[in-house]
């Protein structure tokens, strides 16, 4: 007999199955795991499991409109508690079943990233599991600053003496172990309250998965991954990026600026509401105009006047508050990457994701200013799952299942935080609740 929700739901879904191109061959978990993705503009719930033939099937979604989150980062701990229990509880009646914890996308405590090499003496002997966790720790060590918490030491790739480009080294023999290893890591005091508010939602955080990199895995393809991709994740409060290289993930960073910003513009050039500003950029928002725009009248209801005080305005002027903002967020990408200083391995193409990467010629204004190709990326068909949540605005969350099932993660089969006793994220864990 199932245990009953502990969350009220809050809303209705309808699953219908779909279908999907053959998945990329992986080492698998198969679940079910419950994965969270807290955003600007919404928080979505989803409890799913990989199937045998690797294929993300749905068991449970539920979703809620955002509340007391701003940039990713909880400002109001009551009002995120009742918006994440009303998404969780959601996906729990649907799955018929309770979580006890969560994966969790990172978005709070101004996430960074960096690159690491580290070299490690083995002296003519066989490289195994032991050395490898050493590197780990090792760059975990040095990337150790403080108020920060590293969250991912991702092995990118190894070197045995001269020879090159060894994706697993164990079992070769050489006298010196090179890595280069990605490391991010947040602020501590961000990620403490976000622990708290889990808490108070009785849920333990299973693992913590940068947001970008979870959109990669959701959008793009093999190819995308081994040529060299940016994925761009056009979000409500912040823009995110990850660049992919040889299958691996090899930088992210996030703006602090994204579609909600956009729509702030719109209200304010234009003396509307919030929610109005919302409607007009959603129906008739674009960031090229046309000879026609000027022609064409919007109906515009005025800020603080009677609902009938509606004033016709040129779809022009929407356009006008919309294009400057998009431009700014493409040009701080691109002086992202290019601080990045990774050349050639950001590869010649963009995939643009996020809710707000569906407003009309987004893409076009990306090639453009970051001279790419660029496409417009949609999450891989999930099992069950409802056709709204098979969106861009739902890519994170789509991604952070498809890594809880073992996607983007190398070497699955080593513990790198084997002396602590508990899973890789168990220590961070018990080191937030003691401070909570």
């Amino acid at each position: 007999m199932a245990n009953a929700p502990r969350r009220a739901p809050a809303l209705e879904t309808s699953a219908k199955p779909q279908q999907d191109e053959a998945p990329r061959a992986r080492r698998m978990r198969s679940g079910p795991f419950g994965v969270l993705d807290i955003g600007s503009t919404k928080i979505a719930c989803l409890i799913g499991r990989a199937e045998s033939d690797g294929r993300l099937r749905s068991l449970g979604f539920g979703w809620q409109k955002s509340q007391g989150i701003k940039s990713g980062g909880i400002v109001d701990l009551d009002a995120a508690e009742r918006a994440i229990r009303a998404a969780v509880g959601t996906a729990e009646e649907l799955a018929d079943m309770r979580l006890k914890s969560v994966y969790v996308n990172l978005s709070c405590g101004q996430p960074e990233s960096r690159l690491f090499n580290v070299q490690w003496p083995v002296d003519g002997r066989a490289v195994t599991a032991d050395d490898i966790r050493r590197v780990v720790r090792e760059a975990r060590a040095r990337a150790a600053a403080d108020g920060r918490a590293t969250i991912h030491a991702l092995p990118l790739s190894f070197s045995t003496d001269e020879t090159m480009g060894i994706t697993d080294p164990r079992g070769l023999f050489c006298n010196t172990l090179t890595a280069q290893l990605h490391v991010i890591d947040a602020g501590n005091t961000a990620l403490r309250t976000l622990s708290a508010c889990l808490s108070r939602c009785e849920l333990d955080i299973a693992g913590l998965i940068s947001a970008p990199l979870a959109s990669g895995l959701a959008t793009l393809v093999g190819d995308e991954r081994e040529l060299g991709t940016t994925v761009i994740d056009m979000g409500g409060g912040t823009t995110t990026m990850a660049v992919f290289s040889e299958g691996q993930v090899l930088h992210t960073a996030q703006i602090p600026v994204g579609g909600n910003h956009v729509t702030t513009d719109i209200a304010q050039g234009l003396s509307t509401s919030i929610a109005h500003a919302e409607r007009l950029k959603a129906l008739y928002g674009n960031c090229h105009s046309s000879p026609d725009d000027s022609r064409e009248l919007l109906p515009v209801p005025m800020v603080g006047e009677a609902e009938h005080q509606i004033v016709q305005m040129p779809r022009s002027h929407l356009i006008s508050c919309i294009r400057p903002r998009i431009e700014e967020i493409f040009e701080l990408v691109k002086d992202q990457l290019e601080t990045a200083g990774l050349g050639r391995a950001g590869g010649v193409r963009v995939v643009l994701t996020g809710g707000a990467s569906q407003l009309g010629g987004v893409r076009e204004l990306a090639a453009q200013i970051l001279d790419r190709h660029v496409r417009l990326g949609r999450p891989g068909a999930v099992l069950a799952l409802p056709d709204s949540a098979n969106a861009p605005n739902f890519a994170t969350l789509i991604g952070l299942l498809a890594f809880a099932t073992g996607d983007g993660q190398n070497m699955q089969d080593i513990n790198f935080e084997a002396e602590r006793g508990r899973g890789w994220f168990g220590g961070f864990v018990d080191f937030l609740k003691n401070r909570v």
